[in-house]
């Protein structure tokens, strides 16, 4: 399994066609509506990379997904976007589940309510990311362990999240890695040998 980070952390830009402004009305462009959580959805298990994706555990669209703890008290949750629609807005409906349970909201504090905005914009752009340039996400994988929150978004497309130098702010396009890089720890891709696609992970802090 391998890494690719074409560039350091403090200097990567947007991808040059990423999507910015996704919102929770769904994939821009298209209209879908806001959706509640699917079947399919299921805990994972943390290791350094998130396992191979377990069983589903969820069979009613509306339950919760289970959840389990790991070494150091990391907790997971997986979501299967399979033959699922407004998948942007499902993507955030889920991760705000998930940031409910884990005491990351209802935030006390200005700087809590902001971490947790933060955490949902960047759902929307990997998620939308892999919408425009990937024929769709597979999966979204969301750990907790330390006050950090890992994101990764699966998908099979042979792409390589570039970042648009310079960046532009007044530009149409081309702003979502921009804004994954600016509110992030750090991302990066991640690819298996033999493997088709990639999985884009990103980090995200809880206030200090």
């Amino acid at each position: 399994m391998s890494t690719t980070r074409p560039y350091s952390p403090g200097d990567r830009g947007p991808e040059p066609s990423g999507a910015s402004g996704a919102s929770e009305g769904g994939v821009p462009g298209t209209g879908e509506p806001e959706g509640g959580v699917p079947a399919g959805q299921a805990a994972v298990i943390g290791a350094a990379v998130p396992p191979s994706p377990a069983p589903s555990s969820s069979p009613a669209p509306s339950s919760s997904p289970s959840e389990a703890a790991g070494d150091g008290g990391r907790q997971g949750r997986r979501l299967s976007f399979d033959d699922q629609s407004g998948v942007v807005p499902l993507a955030r409906d889920f991760t705000r589940q998930a940031l409910y349970a884990w005491g990351w909201l209802p935030s006390a504090t200005a700087d809590q309510r902001a971490a947790a905005e933060d955490v949902l914009l960047v759902v929307s752009e990997l998620v939308t990311n892999a919408c425009l340039h990937a024929e769709g996400p597979d999966e979204l994988w969301i750990t907790c362990e330390k006050k950090v929150i890992r994101l990764e978004v699966s998908d099979r497309g042979t792409g390589q999240p570039t970042p648009r130098t310079p960046h532009r702010a007044g530009r149409p396009g081309g702003h979502g890695m921009f804004i994954v890089q600016r509110l992030c720890l750090d991302w990066g891709v991640v690819r298996t040998p033999g493997v088709a696609g990639k999985r884009v992970w990103a980090e995200l802090g809880a206030p200090a």
